[in-house]
């Protein structure tokens, strides 16, 4: 049966080939393995137990980095100059811990990239396929270069060895791309350094290719969504079963135990570089009036008893990419209030995926998705826009919200939580999926249920 929205509110059944426009089966197949990357012609790493990819590979960076290069020259850059680490994992795949000591990654029009960074990584450089490598001792730096340093001596400025750098590599002069804007006192100390180059921002163009995902990001992601649904399905029923009584925070580490040797039964880690990189697997449980908080700041702890809603939330990601896997839950006895609530939540939740669809702006989305709960009369009960763009660093631009006047277009990926909060009565909901953008409409990437079977629950102590 094909099931929809409609449906849902007269069954409280959904599906997730409802809400898809495009059937995805070569993709589906990829990441489950069924059949390898390569023979769909795609630049994903399968040297894996369970065949299917991990992360990237040389050959897809390569590729990104050409198109970053084409849109480079049509600008009449002689180069870009990439800070954010976000950036530096999407355009060169390093997956470097990212702290107080400033990195670089050089990317000219034309030739091969140089990385300026510390030395402390320098044993991460090799093995992967960016060859020019410049290295400092430590941050604040003193003395020379590409050498293990002991001796004490002024401090160097290393934006300034940076530059330097680049001018050697034909950087010197001429139009240099930045992610931002430059601020003044930042315009003079660059420009100090090479006073016949003009600083351009470029940040923009490298967002707008995040943004738009190409299929092994898609089949990437679809990978760490699957191990999303398997880990809420499984935490679902633990608490079913063994759930009162329980703390939350017991819940937690027990369905974080099950995702990381459900992950690592087909990742293999061998400890080496560039392996089981931008792996992830944050996954958090509150039960109670803590449900009732878009964003709570205190620690999780409470004992699960009947009667309490119970916030499931996976943010799972492999080589980088994934997404969210939220699911709203409630133990039996539920009021009737919070049933409405959770019914409401569970229609505008499924209605984002039915309502975006390629040529809509985001806040036409937004305000439809909305008006469901204005509707219901539950105003009172909103707290924040549907959705936010969906990415590596998590919340990406463009944004499901009535200001954004983005068009949606085909490869986007959004989050998809239309949430209603309650703190008064001590209960809220907040589902969360995966929607990818697709050529006709919107496809919702989670398998995890979002009937009322699954998620409000009669345990054996109900």
């Amino acid at each position: 049966m094909r099931t929809n929205r409609r449906t849902f509110l007269k069954t409280g059944v959904c599906s997730v080939a409802a809400l898809g426009a495009l059937p995805y089966s070569a993709i589906e197949a990829i990441a489950a393995g069924r059949i390898a990357p390569a023979s769909a012609g795609l630049a994903l790493d399968t040297l894996q137990p369970g065949g299917k990819p991990f992360r990237l590979t040389e050959t897809w960076y390569r590729q990104t980095i050409k198109k970053v290069q084409q849109k480079l020259g049509e600008r009449g850059l002689k180069g870009v100059i990439v800070r954010d680490g976000n950036n530096l994992n999407y355009v060169a795949g390093t997956f470097l811990v990212n702290t107080e000591r400033p990195a670089w990654l050089w990317v000219p029009t034309e030739g091969e990239l140089a990385i300026f960074g510390p030395g402390l990584d320098r044993d991460m450089y090799d093995g992967w396929f960016i060859r020019d490598v410049d290295w400092y001792f430590d941050y604040p730096h003193a003395g020379p270069f590409k050498q293990i340093l002991f001796e004490k001596g002024p401090t160097v400025d290393l934006t300034e060895w940076m530059l330097k750098g680049i001018a050697k590599r034909g950087g010197g002069e001429g139009k240099i791309g930045v992610e931002n804007e430059l601020t003044p006192s930042q315009h003079k100390r660059m420009t100090a350094v090479l006073p016949k180059a003009e600083f351009v921002p470029f940040g923009d163009v490298l967002l707008n290719m995040r943004m738009r995902k190409t299929p092994e990001e898609i089949v990437l992601t679809q990978v760490a969504i699957d191990f999303h649904d398997k880990t809420l399905e499984w935490t679902r029923n633990l608490i079913a079963e063994k759930g009162v009584g329980m703390y939350d925070a017991e819940v937690r580490r027990a369905s974080q135990e099950f995702a990381e040797n459900l992950v690592f039964s087909e990742l293999e880690a061998t400890g080496r570089p560039h392996q089981a990189v931008g792996v992830n697997l944050g996954l958090s449980c509150r039960a109670g009036i803590a449900t009732a908080y878009p964003h709570p700041n205190q620690y999780f702890r409470k004992r699960i008893a009947p009667g309490d809603a119970i916030q499931l939330a996976a943010a799972m990601r492999v080589g980088g990419y994934g997404g969210e896997g939220y699911r709203a839950l409630h133990l039996e006895p539920v009021p009737e209030l919070a049933r409405k609530m959770w019914e409401v939540h569970t229609e505008m939740t499924l209605a984002q995926a039915e309502f975006s669809k390629p040529g809509l702006r985001c806040q036409d989305v937004a305000e439809k998705v909305l008006q469901i709960a204005k509707k219901a009369g539950m105003q009172k009960y909103v707290y924040h826009r549907p959705a936010h763009g969906e990415g590596m660093e998590g919340h990406q631009p463009p944004y499901i919200a009535l200001g954004d006047t983005t068009v949606l277009d085909e490869g986007m990926m959004f989050s998809n939580e239309p949430g209603l909060y309650n703190p008064q009565d001590g209960y809220g909901y907040n589902h969360g999926n995966n929607i990818l953008i697709t050529a006709t409409g919107a496809r919702r990437m989670n398998n995890t249920p979002l009937t009322r079977e699954f998620c409000l629950i009669k345990t054996k102590m109900t």
